[in-house]
């Protein structure tokens, strides 16, 4: 904990403390601080900053870096006049970082810095350790200091702390490093240049610094490098800046860079939106009832091939970009998992209740899976695509680059498109400079492509979906998680997906020609039923399908009749006479060989005993039929036949597919088919959102009143006194254990003297009374030690 950090939110008034709150939510998830110490505490947690560095665009990483080069905390002026700007343009950028608590400025006006920024940055602005750190390191004996002083010229004599001193007064001086290098042997200045400009870190060749009249024994000698392995040496930061010179001004870029852009035609922008939408979510649909139909198998070395993406795309009507990245989105949906009997991808238990959503909240589990979703379906790397739901290293960078290219697109403004990859590149960077910029300029180009498939980015610039989803990439969640309800049923994104629906059609127009024409994006439930009669030829701004014979049996053989297929057609549009004549000529023809389903099959060696069984009135339910003279077929499963057979004074015997006797199983129980092809679903209920933090506003307002240090126990070191003295019905182990809980925020479950059990931590002692997190109520609630009956530790 930092006291300057405790003593600057002291300091802050109610609107300024609830901006650092919503921008550090993270600081007041539950268990919520009660206290400013407590709330400095998690503010300057190490994951936690590094996490909000990573969300901060160029110019106040620069800031941090030039703080973290001047050190000794300095002054906003200090800083300034470092850049080479003014104290107006620096000030903007502080705020950014004020606001976010990663640094702060102290009542002397100077700025403090998270402990996790120098431990996030080792080498701030290209510039190495402090030469403190070099001199003071246990390496470097008092003897080899005083011989540096030698060497350089300064007094040998005095403590150890003035020894380092005197060393950097010198090398950290332009002037006095300059009269020094004149000494120096040729080609000493070309190489600490190299250091000073392109270090602090280099390869060097050993051998050279033991060689006397070498630049490097020269350098070393003096302390202007120091050699760290046989082959590394590296530059303190005093002796790089020195040699940078006095006008060398630390980079300070507060604008973005200039990004050329160009008017999107909003109604064409709305126009594709709304034709991509449909055709998304029926590919999808297309390509899951394929998998349900016949398992996507993987490679050996996992992933899943060429071969069988071309086929995927080949039986759904997409393209191999689309097929690509639909696969790998249901995948993040959970849409699929892998089957091990299946040896195989094959729909989840998720894909049901999916498919009986609504078009808009199924769009919008696509595009949640999409923005988590840490692989690039279409990225090139060395004019290759990657292996289909191979492993990615780069996972979680990915991921994060998506966020930032469509943060970056949204920046543009409504209505306005990039001009070039190239400079959108380059913007992407300034807001998010810690990507790998290789990477990025990789990515961008496949993530781009991927937008524009799913409805996102159309004339070069964001549709309402896409200024939408990426408003949302700082709640995106990761690839780990099923579903992510801030996203899915966030109202802006469900608003944007019914309005890019709303303009689907739900009608065709039929021609005698066995055709169907629809003018526009098909609904779901229209595209549904054209393909399940009829084969679909052309897609786009208008999408054709024809009739055939083979298209209608296939409709028949799922279960239609020519009656309801007619029906079905007829409400989407007025059927020419050809196309009915096609139907109930199809219909005529279907069946004319029949296949039926049995339960079991009953063999017997008897014709008589079989015929006697088959006409038995007590065993009529069990839809029993002749086969064969010494073969019955039944409707029943093998376990109620084995059952009304035995009930009825027969001693039958269960036998597997090969005649061998086999031990009786119970019998399975029924399902309800809900979906074609066999599949059960069943709505699941709405998902509830995840609990917000408290309101910012609210909570900065308890903590300014409540934030003053406890008067009793608490972190004062009276904690087991105090426990000892009230919680008297508690063994000394226990006592024990609950004072972790108040002094080292350890988890445990307690039982009050009637009973009552809570599962408590976070505590803190008020006046003979537990105040503490308890995870039942999600609150603080206070226990009084004196009705506490037994404490154990949480599992």
């Amino acid at each position: 904990m930092d006291d300057h950090l405790t003593g600057w939110l002291s300091s802050l008034d109610e609107d300024r403390l609830a901006r650092v709150l919503a921008n550090r939510p993270d600081a007041i998830a539950a268990p919520w601080p009660r206290r400013l110490d407590a709330l400095a505490q998690r503010l300057t947690d190490d994951a936690a900053v590094m996490r909000v560095i990573r969300t901060l665009p160029l110019p106040p990483l620069e800031l941090l870096q030039a703080c973290l080069v001047l050190g000794d905390r300095p002054s906003e002026d200090e800083l300034a006049r470092f850049l080479g700007v003014s104290t107006s343009e620096v000030i903007p950028w502080l705020d950014r970082l004020y606001d976010h608590a990663v640094a702060w400025p102290g009542r002397d006006g100077r700025i403090s810095l998270a402990g996790a920024v120098a431990r996030w940055w080792t080498a701030p602005c290209g510039l190495g350790e402090p030469l403190a750190a070099y001199l003071e390191s246990w390496k470097m004996t008092t003897e080899a200091l005083r011989r540096v002083c030698r060497v350089l010229g300064l007094p040998a004599q005095g403590g150890r702390r003035q020894t380092v001193a005197r060393i950097g007064a010198l090398l950290g001086d332009s002037e006095r490093l300059g009269a020094l290098l004149e000494e120096a042997p040729e080609g000493t200045m070309e190489m600490l240049d190299g250091f000073a400009w392109d270090g602090p870190v280099r390869s060097v060749h050993g051998n050279r610094f033991v060689v006397t009249g070498t630049p490097e024994k020269w350098a070393l000698d003096r302390g202007l490098l120091f050699r760290t392995q046989w082959d590394l040496a590296e530059m303190p930061r005093e002796v790089a800046l020195a040699l940078r010179g006095p006008d060398y001004r630390a980079p300070f870029t507060p604008y973005p860079p200039e990004t050329a852009t160009a008017e999107a035609d909003a109604e064409r922008v709305e126009h594709e939106m709304c034709l991509a939408a449909p055709r998304v979510l029926d590919r999808a649909t297309a390509l899951l009832e394929n998998v349900d139909k016949t398992s996507l198998p993987l490679l050996k070395s996992g992933g899943v091939g060429v071969r069988e993406v071309r086929r995927l795309a080949r039986e759904t009507g997409c393209s191999e970009g689309e097929t690509r990245l639909l696969v790998e989105v249901v995948a993040v949906a959970r849409l699929i998992r892998l089957d091990d009997d299946a040896s195989g991808l094959v729909p989840a238990e998720r894909f049901g209740a999916w498919r009986l959503d609504e078009p808009a909240a199924r769009l919008c589990v696509l595009l949640s899976a999409w923005l988590r979703m840490e692989r690039s379906s279409l990225r090139r790397a060395e004019g290759r695509p990657s292996t289909l739901l191979g492993d990615e290293p780069a996972g979680e960078t990915i991921a994060r680059i998506r966020w930032a290219v469509l943060a970056a697109l949204a920046d543009l403004g409504e209505g306005r498109g990039f001009a070039t990859v190239q400079e959108l590149v380059q913007r992407v960077h300034w807001r998010a400079p810690l990507l790998d910029k290789e990477l990025l300029a990789q990515c961008t180009p496949a993530v781009l492509e991927e937008a524009r498939l799913l409805g996102l980015l159309s004339c070069d610039a964001l549709t309402g979906l896409g200024r939408a989803l990426a408003a949302l990439g700082p709640v995106a969640g990761d690839e780990s998680q099923a579903g992510v309800p801030e996203v899915e049923h966030d109202p802006e994104l469900a608003r944007c997906a019914t309005r890019a629906f709303a303009s689907a059609q739900r009608t065709a127009l039929f021609g005698a020609d066995l055709t169907a024409v629809v003018t526009g994006p098909p609904s779901v439930d229209l595209a549904r039923l054209l393909d399940r009669a009829a084969e679909r030829e052309t897609q786009g701004e208008a999408s054709v399908w024809r009739f055939s014979p083979a298209s209608v049996r296939r409709a028949l053989d799922a279960g239609d009749t020519a009656d309801s297929l007619i029906a079905d057609l007829s409400e989407a549009g007025a059927l020419p006479q050809p196309l009915t004549y096609l139907i109930r000529d199809a219909a005529r023809r279907h069946g004319e060989v029949t296949v039926s389903s049995v339960g079991c099959i009953i063999q017997g060696s008897d014709p008589a005993l079989l015929a006697e069984i088959a006409a038995h009135r007590r065993l009529s339910r069990l839809g029993l039929r002749l086969l064969a003279p010494t073969v019955l077929a039944g409707a029943a499963p093998a376990g109620p036949t084995l059952s009304a057979l035995r009930e009825a004074g027969y001693a039958p015997v269960p036998v597997d597919d090969t005649g061998e006797i086999t031990v009786r199983r119970e019998p399975q129980g029924g399902r309800l088919i809900l979906l074609p092809g066999g599949r059960v679903a069943e709505l699941e209920p709405p998902a509830t959102l995840v609990e917000p933090p408290p309101d910012p506003r609210e909570h900065a307002k308890r903590l300014l009143v409540s934030g003053a240090p406890l008067a009793e126990g608490g972190r004062s070191g009276q904690t087991w006194a105090v426990i000892g003295r009230m919680a008297t019905r508690l063994p000394a182990a226990q006592q024990s254990l609950l004072g972790f809980v108040v002094d080292r925020d350890v988890r445990a479950l307690i039982t009050l003297r009637d009973g009552v059990t809570a599962t408590i931590s976070h505590g803190e002692l008020r006046s003979g009374v537990l105040d503490a997190w308890c995870e039942e109520a999600g609150d603080y609630l206070e226990f009084p030690l004196h009705e506490i009956a037994s404490v154990i530790a949480a599992s």
